[in-house]
């Protein structure tokens, strides 16, 4: 079955969302045992795959038995398998978490819920195995699709942020397309591998110029970096919390690894390359200082939080920039505590506004003495964004200040202390209000708020942990994992 991973991973949930769709017809909490079965399943895969090709190299389908470059070919190596696994662990965990919020649906609803969800899932995982420059665009539009839907799922202005962010997705999903058409109709293959080795003799083409640019762009708006963010606020701010929790923890990643996996694997450094990464970096810079002084400027703590994301992937364009091999440690190392931190805060957020229906600053007047587990997790999270050890979020950091230092890039290294500062204002405000802060009296009649359920709590409580273990376990997962996944180009 090894050899039938990098496959099984995608097809568990693709195929799975069928089955759930007819189950949930009648069924929901068929439907959903199905959906959470398949999720565990695809995750366990991940990690089976992923330590596979730590130990023995990576793993190679050919989809049909048509070898590249005529065929389709899926490779879990030992990035694509990292960031599977965060994929199908995170959908898992936030599947969990969607137990409340899902027995509020009508049984039909619920079914229809939990496969669009399965979509996602495998569309996320698609472009993280896919080998082909096509197959990653097709699963793109899968992902965004079932997201889309999804994410209006929160109704009134919920639907409206899910339109805008269609319209800019589909721009988005569009330039990547023009650019993968140039690719082909210079190298006549969308193989990434054979890709890359016919590109060192075309650098010199405009229309292999062309498509990286109009790739990268596509790119850059799908993970909303700076000034192409526009969509993801509102996104972020009225869609339901589970589907918050998992866009905001890994959708974002996955287009950033896809950017990761162009520019250094496909691409390499020749080219219009080296002039991309000098923009991307600025780029970051500028996503890193706005997204930290917009949400210092926000009152509702889930745009607090979406902003926060803003200036959070400022971080990882800057590890990707610097381009050497302890950068991009620390920007993939980001990648993992940013997806787990953001995750559980946005959990978190999402356990208050069940509880009380609280989202404003001033609603969480005191609830730390009433939601304790919920607001320990956000507090550790919140750390974690900010950059205090023990957390996972120093650590990347930490990696991120020592590249910029050691590259003599001092503007970024000002950037990234000025950035965690900001963070730490507008982090410890709802701390502040939450632990400091005097809770209302309840109404006459009715009981303060409890503690959330849990099946919410849960994985809540797993993804606080993980924070601390990814801050106190660090250097194991950069020298056993991450240290595998780098780019044969990173340094040159």
């Amino acid at each position: 079955m090894t050899a039938h991973l990098p496959i099984l991973i995608v097809v568990l949930p693709l195929a799975g969302a069928a089955l759930v769709a007819l189950a949930g017809l009648r069924f929901a909490r068929i439907a959903r045992g199905l959906s959470l079965g398949i999720l565990a399943a695809a995750t366990a895969g991940s990690a089976a795959a992923l330590m596979q090709a730590i130990r023995g190299g990576p793993l190679q389908y050919f989809l049909g038995g048509w070898a590249p470059p005529w065929g389709i070919e899926y490779v879990v190596d030992p990035l694509a398998g990292g960031i599977a696994t965060l994929v199908a662990a995170f959908g898992l965990a936030a599947g969990v978490y969607a137990g409340p919020f899902v027995r509020n649906l009508r049984p039909r609803d619920a079914g229809v819920f939990h496969a669009v969800y399965l979509l996602l899932v495998a569309g996320l995982l698609g472009i993280t195995l896919t080998g082909d420059l096509f197959n990653l665009y097709v699963f793109l539009e899968i992902s965004s699709l079932a997201a889309y839907g999804l994410l209006a799922l929160g109704g009134g202005r919920s639907v409206l942020a899910s339109f805008r962010y269609l319209l800019l997705g589909t721009a988005a999903g569009s330039l990547y397309l023009l650019g993968v058409g140039c690719l082909y109709a210079v190298t006549g293959t969308l193989n990434m591998a054979d890709v890359a080795a016919r590109l060192p003799g075309q650098f010199s083409s405009p229309a292999v110029t062309m498509a990286i640019v109009l790739i990268v762009v596509g790119l850059a708006l799908k993970m909303a970096l700076f000034p192409l963010h526009g969509w993801l606020p509102d996104v972020y701010t009225y869609a339901p919390a589970p589907v918050t929790a998992f866009v905001a923890g890994v959708m974002t990643k996955v287009s950033a690894y896809a950017l990761l996996r162009v520019l250094f694997f496909v691409v390499g450094l020749g080219g219009v390359t080296p002039d991309i990464l000098r923009v991307l970096g600025w780029m970051g810079a500028a996503a890193a200082l706005a997204g930290s002084v917009m949400a210092l400027a926000q009152t509702d703590v889930r745009r607090i939080l979406a902003y926060s994301s803003v200036g959070q992937m400022g971080y990882i364009v800057l590890g990707f920039a610097i381009g050497t091999p302890l950068a991009l440690t620390g920007a993939l190392l980001h990648v993992l505590n940013h997806a787990v931190m953001k995750s559980c805060l946005f959990l978190s957020a999402g356990t208050v506004l069940y509880r009380t229906g609280a989202s404003q600053l001033q609603g969480y007047q005191g609830i730390a003495r009433r939601m304790p587990l919920s607001l320990a997790a956000f507090a550790i999270a919140a750390a974690s964004i900010v950059g205090l050890p023990p957390t996972g979020g120093f650590f990347s950091k930490w990696y991120l200040l020592t590249a910029a230092f050691d590259a003599g890039r001092w503007p970024f290294a000002v950037v990234l202390v000025v950035s965690s500062l900001l963070s730490a204002v507008y982090m410890f405000r709802v701390i502040e209000r939450a632990y400091l802060g005097s809770a209302p009296e309840p109404a006459p009649g009715t009981s303060p708020p409890g503690e959330a359920p849990a099946g919410m709590l849960a994985p809540m409580v797993t993804l606080a942990a993980a924070v601390l273990l990814l801050g106190v376990f660090n250097d194991q997962v950069v020298s056993n994992v991450i240290a595998f996944a780098l780019p044969p180009a990173a340094g040159r």
